[in-house]
């Protein structure tokens, strides 16, 4: 019987993962409801695969899979909002379940996930440092690699020079070892 519940669990994990593939764009979700989008697409199409088609187990497979994938559709259309295909599939989204702890730790870390996932984003070589947004961490030594590399692209886009970033960088380590 655990080994059925395993096997199940981890069918629904298979499933609602290559569902969430199968739709461009980022949609983080919690792994369980990953599993859930998963189980619940594979119980349905499953059934309406017998019930086209009798008890083919491919017919049944694809027609889980197809079934999760509309799951996920719907989620990302009638729970965060967005569209599903486009430019606007891309961005990352605002509301859904776990996604303001998902933002969150992505602030924390330095990465603004509105920057982030697009494939038509126009990069922006001279980007104000994350430091300097309003909310954000003030102090490096709470993410130095992450400080080092804005430096290193400061220094890239010529908005520091040599000395300066040099002069930066040494500031920034030596704060870290003290």
């Amino acid at each position: 019987m655990a080994s059925l519940i395993v096997s199940a669990i981890f069918t629904g994990l298979v499933t609602g993962m290559l569902a969430r593939f199968a739709i461009p764009g980022p949609d983080p979700m919690p792994l369980w409801l990953t599993i859930v989008i998963g189980l619940a697409g594979t119980a349905i199409g499953g059934a309406i695969a017998v019930a086209i088609v009798g008890r083919d187990p491919s017919a049944v497979s694809i027609g889980g899979f197809l079934a999760a994938i509309v799951l996920v559709g719907l989620y990302r259309k009638y729970v965060q909002k967005r569209a599903l295909w486009g430019p606007d599939a891309y961005k990352f989204p605002q509301k859904g379940v776990g996604v303001p702890q998902y933002r969150e730790r992505l602030e924390r870390a330095g990465i603004d996930p509105d920057s982030i996932g697009s494939p038509f984003a126009v990069p922006q070589p001279h980007a104000r440092p994350t430091a300097a947004r309003p909310g954000a961490a003030e102090d490096p030594t709470e993410n130095p690699a992450h400080f080092l590399g804005r430096l290193e692209e400061l220094h890239d886009a010529g908005v520091l020079s040599d000395d300066e970033y040099e002069a930066s960088r040494l500031r920034l380590l030596e704060r870290l070892r003290q």
